[in-house]
């Protein structure tokens, strides 16, 4: 199996098992306990807590643990823009961007429908980058909050953040990103960045799924989602999962020391896979910015082909990727990510996405091109014959 789907999730390291096991088995107290055991496990979520805090650059007390990246960007978009609104009622709109995570665009949408906000969406070039001149002209007094993803999940595209969120600053606006697919792979100094809020889910770098964290700065306050005793500094009721926090800390830490390496060595084999796709189909066309994105991601269009179509014969080469974002279940839409970069909806659905764990090897991304092309023949071979494609029969 060749595993070039490391944007939808990653292996749990070995590091992170044992930094939870003991949290599983005979540290299982509730940190809410005012005895030995539950003191134990309040220790060690503190610590976890403290460990996140380093590699962000914040106060161990700015840390939320959440459930995953979803719930950050929830608590982030709802709680802020809620709590900003009754703080000062002018605050009625939201800033987001065309090619939003849909945890941040659905939460943006609820916000609009159940609670009267009004959602102004920033618009991106033909790479998926936002100008931080667009963005700022819809800054104003009624803006509760603004939010532009670090790094696209689909294209790989990285924002301009630290810009864009100076511009918020200066306006008055709390600033929020949604940095899931940046973590280990882009700097996450929240004061370097500038940034109010941001988000990370633990299994995107190797820790379980079911665990993310959302920076809050302290001066920012957040209307909880979830209400009970006040755990998380009264930002989200419910025992809190020791175990997976701890992991998510252990996971967290090694790749931000090991980001510096995997950066220039993933970037260098991301290149060559580029290159030689591009050189091996012609028609193929890379989305996202050329040069500002992830070195994990390489995403392409192929016009006059199934994406999903290609998609099962790689997986019956046993070369497992995407048609995009993990997280639309069951769509079969054209992405909106890609329509946003002014691509047209019958070339959207031929979009592909590699993405890369830090392990990756050159000869694996060699044999993913060959059987790439491969597919492309067979997809083709089959339209010609008159066969319904893979992704017409399912």
């Amino acid at each position: 199996m060749i595993f070039l789907d490391a944007a939808a999730t990653t292996p749990v390291r070995r590091e992170a098992i044992e930094a939870m096991w003991p949290l599983l088995t005979s540290q299982f107290g509730n940190p809410s306990s005012h005895y030995g055991l539950g003191e134990e496990a309040a220790r060690a979520l503190e610590e976890a807590r403290e460990r996140v805090a380093a590699v962000l650059g914040c106060l161990p007390g700015e840390i939320v643990f959440t459930a995953g990246g979803t719930e950050a960007d929830n608590l982030a978009v709802k709680g802020i823009a809620l709590a900003r609104r009754a703080e000062d009622p002018r605050r009625t709109r939201v800033l987001v961007s065309a090619v939003e995570h849909p945890a941040v665009a659905e939460s943006a949408h609820y916000l609009a429908r159940v609670h009267g906000f009004a959602v102004d969406t920033v618009p991106v070039d033909a790479d998926g980058r936002v100008a931080p001149a667009a963005f700022a002209a819809l800054l104003g007094p009624d803006v509760a909050l603004a939010s532009v993803m670090y790094a696209n999940n689909e294209i790989g595209t990285v924002q301009p953040i630290a810009e864009l969120a100076a511009a918020a600053r200066t306006a008055g606006v709390p600033f929020h990103t949604d940095a899931v697919q940046a973590a280990g792979w882009l700097p996450l100094d929240v004061a370097a960045l500038g940034v109010d809020a941001l988000s990370i889910s633990g299994h995107k770098l190797g820790a379980p799924k079911g665990v993310g964290v959302l920076f809050l700065r302290s001066r920012i306050h957040a209307e909880p989602l979830v209400h009970g005793g006040g755990q998380e500094h009264g930002a989200r009721s419910g025992t809190e999962n020791v175990a997976f926090s701890a992991a998510l800390a252990a996971a967290l830490r090694l790749a931000e020391a090991e980001r510096p390496q995997a950066h220039g060595r993933v970037a260098a084999l991301r290149e060559d896979f580029i290159a030689a796709v591009l050189a091996r189909v012609p028609e193929a066309r890379l989305t996202g910015h050329r040069s500002e994105r992830l070195p994990s991601v390489a995403s392409f269009v192929f016009p006059g082909t199934s994406g999903e179509s290609v998609l099962l014969e790689l997986e019956r080469a046993s070369v497992l990727c995407s048609s995009g974002s993990a997280c639309a279940a069951g769509s079969d839409e054209p992405s909106p990510v890609l329509l946003a970069c002014g691509i047209a909806p019958e070339v959207a659905q031929t979009a592909l996405r590699f993405s890369f764990g830090a392990g990756i090897a050159a000869e694996d991304l060699d044999a993913a091109v060959e059987k790439l092309v491969d597919a492309l023949a067979t997809v083709r071979g089959r339209g010609a014959r008159g066969g319904r494609s893979s992704s017409a029969a399912a």
